[in-house]
């Protein structure tokens, strides 16, 4: 019976995923970043970007968001999210704005809704500015001379 107890709780273990976003084994704190439309909707196709990285990070589609503890950086050294650490972030989607973001790293509960706004397509007739084509002032292709 002891046995059949042992085996029972071990496989429970074993079988048990962690809770949470981020493995408990990671170094840093956790950050979320959920990127949402200026109606509140979950916008799938945002990526995130740290200003010294090159990689882009995107934004799960379903819920809209990015969930990390730490960064590599291009010359390879490990930015590990700590207290108080000051992070920047450059947010951007197609079809919206921009936007830069600075965030100071708390002990807990780092989770943080970025709003971005669309972009505004409509134009007046008059600030278009149309290109002026010369008609019957192009260049022969040979010169006269030679036929």
């Amino acid at each position: 019976m002891r046995q059949l107890l042992v085996i029972f709780v071990m496989i429970f273990m074993v079988g048990c995923p962690k809770s949470g976003g981020v493995a408990s084994d990671e170094p840093g704190i956790p950050l979320t970043l959920k990127v949402v439309d200026d109606q509140g909707k979950v916008i799938p196709s945002a990526v995130i970007r740290h200003p010294e990285e090159q990689e882009r990070h995107r934004v799960n589609s379903y819920d809209g968001t990015w969930t990390a503890s730490w960064l590599i950086m291009p010359d390879g050294r490990e930015l590990v999210f700590e207290r108080d650490l000051l992070l920047e972030f450059e947010i951007s989607a197609p079809g919206y704005l921009n936007k830069p973001v600075v965030y100071v790293m708390k002990r807990r509960k780092n989770s943080v809704e970025i709003v971005l706004e669309p972009m505004d397509f409509s134009f007046e007739e008059d600030e278009l500015d149309e290109p002026e084509i010369g008609f019957g002032v192009d260049k022969p292709l040979r010169p006269e001379g030679l036929k």
